[in-house]
């Protein structure tokens, strides 16, 4: 980043009046953030590479846009961690480790056994009740709004004041701990 610091104190100031050219210089000017962040993630197809640096500018731009110099804060430091943060949730996303939404089936399952029960059905959905309640804090706050308010990730990040990639997070640590007391419970 070779802003001089005043240069970039003003570029700040005229970026958040809406000058566009200084939005634009702002972005050039940390754009090999980018690439040192994705130099340092080691993949072995290209593709993979140009889509690793795509996703850390559209990061970059929207940290631009997003970021408060009022609060005194590097933005470099946030940057950094909006870069980081996104390309790490793309591979996540790109090898199936982000969390899936619940399948239909598994939807109709559910309201066919509410409707016919036998006698394992209730036991299991006893114990899925179980283990729900046992989250804490924000896990609980997500699932809860998710699953049994039946809202989006991206209405919950709203309403909550996170970042849907956090969303994402919340729910896939919340669905494992579910299934680790689920699995301890058929031991």
């Amino acid at each position: 980043m070779s802003l001089e610091a005043e240069h970039e104190k003003n570029l700040w100031r005229l970026c958040s009046e809406g000058d566009m050219e200084a939005r634009e210089e702002l972005i050039v000017a940390y754009r090999p953030l980018v690439f040192w962040i994705a130099g340092k993630i080691h993949v072995e197809d290209s593709e993979l590479k140009q889509d690793i640096v795509q996703e850390g500018m559209l990061a970059l731009i929207n940290a631009v846009d997003k970021f408060e110099p009022e609060r005194e804060f590097k933005f470099s430091t946030y940057a950094y961690h909006k870069i980081h943060g996104q390309i790490i949730n793309m591979l996540e996303r790109g090898e199936k480790k982000a969390p899936l939404p619940v399948p239909d089936e598994w939807l109709a399952a559910a309201e066919d056994s509410y409707y016919y029960e036998d006698e394992n059905s209730s036991e299991d959905w006893l114990d899925v009740a179980q283990s729900i309640s046992k989250l804490e804090g924000r896990e609980a706050e997500i699932v809860s709004a998710l699953f049994f308010e039946g809202k989006k990730p991206k209405e919950v990040a709203q309403e909550k004041k996170l970042d849907v990639s956090h969303v994402y997070r919340l729910r896939r640590t919340a669905i494992a701990k579910i299934r680790a007391l689920l699995c301890f419970n058929e031991a």
